[in-house]
């Protein structure tokens, strides 16, 4: 292990992150709620005796801790809350377990993988319909199909309600993906337009200039090799009235260039003296989530401050790493560190990867060859990848002037 290293840290190679906030408090709502309407003796059903009534409570208490990893696990919480409610029908039934089986598939198709809110649907669509065309067969009743209805409302409901959440949110990233493209190529149009307006009137500024340049120095010529005190004289209006001219002239086209140039002011340069208030707003932006943010900032004061350029291009790093990590990480906790030592910067975020793809739009990826473009551009070294369950960036940048500028 080197200096720059941090120890290993146990709860970074955790697959299971914490669980959200709200997830906690549904989890004990839930559970408590069953609990109240198992000891009013409000069941589901009063005609089944394989078991007593409190072996209602197994089920419930089985399924209750799954909402706690109804974000991160669905594949897990699909099997037990299925094994559960299956179970919840050979006793007199609670209506705390069948309202956390239907959340349970919500959140299955809303957090679980593509193919998974693909199929949920249809797979809880057949089941609803195949229940129906059993219970009609065996009980050859009317009142049989409201046991279809009843199956179709936890399962094949909640299941298409997910899915459609997710399509919705979906189609808003995309979109707001490409108005911010739309607006920045926009934005470079703009800038090339400016650029371009500006060599223009460079170039008209240099051709009006050296046409009154070269008519004085032909006036100036003629009146030192004719002597003659009339062309002297006339020689010399002519060169004040192309001096007055084109100074005239130099002096609006630079004020044109000036005005064109107004709107661009002067932005103070950040320094990892930000980074307090950067990952402060992270941990905002990613608050609804499931992220939390760590800072770990482990510089020493060194003999001399660090080069601007370093500065500037660690924090960059840092800002670029926390807005791919809002975009794609899975919910846990990301931790931003920072040190020197032995003459080398070192910056490293840290995210718990997501098992999901992650959703590609086009020009996508800059990011991380921008990052690797300024570390290599310093003479640094960077590396991005996931290492385990994280996603790790890393970048060792020169901390001194003369290896910057070298």
């Amino acid at each position: 292990m080197t200096a720059t290293e941090a120890p290993a840290d146990p709860e970074r190679t955790r697959r299971i992150p914490r669980p959200h906030r709200d997830d906690v408090l549904l989890a004990v709502v839930s559970v408590l709620g069953g609990l109240l309407l198992w000891s009013l003796g409000i069941y589901t059903t009063n005609n089944r005796h394989f078991f007593p009534p409190w072996a209602a409570l197994v089920p419930l208490l089985v399924i209750g801790p799954m909402e706690l990893v109804r974000r991160s696990c669905p594949h897990l919480i699909m099997a037990v809350g299925t094994l559960a409610v299956i179970a919840d029908q050979f006793t007199v039934g609670n209506f705390g377990t069948i309202m956390i089986f239907t959340d349970l598939v919500y959140a299955a198709a809303l957090y679980g993988k593509p193919p998974m809110a693909r199929r949920l649907p249809v797979s809880t669509g057949l089941v609803t319909v195949a229940v129906t065309i059993i219970a009609v067969a065996w009980f050859r009743t009317p009142q049989a199909l409201m046991i279809g209805v009843v199956t179709g409302i936890v399962s094949f409901g909640p299941a298409l309600t997910g899915a459609t959440l997710r399509n919705h949110r979906e189609a808003a990233v995309a979109a707001r993906l490409r108005a911010e493209q739309t607006a920045l190529l926009a934005e470079m149009d703009r800038s090339q337009a400016v650029v371009a307006e500006r060599a223009r009137m460079a170039r008209e500024l240099h051709d009006m200039v050296a046409n009154h340049l070269s008519a004085i120095a032909i006036h100036s010529t003629a009146a030192l090799s004719i002597d003659s005190p009339a062309t002297s004289r006339e020689a010399l209006g002519v060169i004040r009235e192309n001096s007055v001219q084109g100074l005239a002239e130099m002096r609006r086209l630079i004020g044109l260039l000036r005005d064109a140039g107004a709107e661009q002011e002067a932005v103070a340069t950040p320094t990892l003296d930000g980074l307090d208030a950067l990952v402060a707003q992270a941990r905002v932006n990613g608050r609804g989530s499931g992220l939390e943010f760590e800072l770990c900032d482990e510089r020493r004061p060194g003999p001399d401050p660090l080069p601007a350029p370093v500065e500037l291009a660690a924090y960059r790093i840092v800002q670029e790493s926390l807005t791919n990590t809002l975009k794609h990480a899975a919910p846990g906790t990301v931790r931003v560190r920072v040190a020197r030592t032995g003459g080398l910067l070192t910056v490293a975020v840290e995210s718990p990867c997501a098992d999901r793809p992650p959703r590609r739009a086009p020009g996508s990826g800059a990011g991380l060859v921008g990052m690797r473009e300024r570390t290599e551009l310093l003479g640094g070294e960077f590396t991005a990848g996931r290492e385990g369950p994280l996603w790790r960036v890393r970048a060792v940048l020169p901390a001194e002037e003369k290896a910057v500028t070298g």
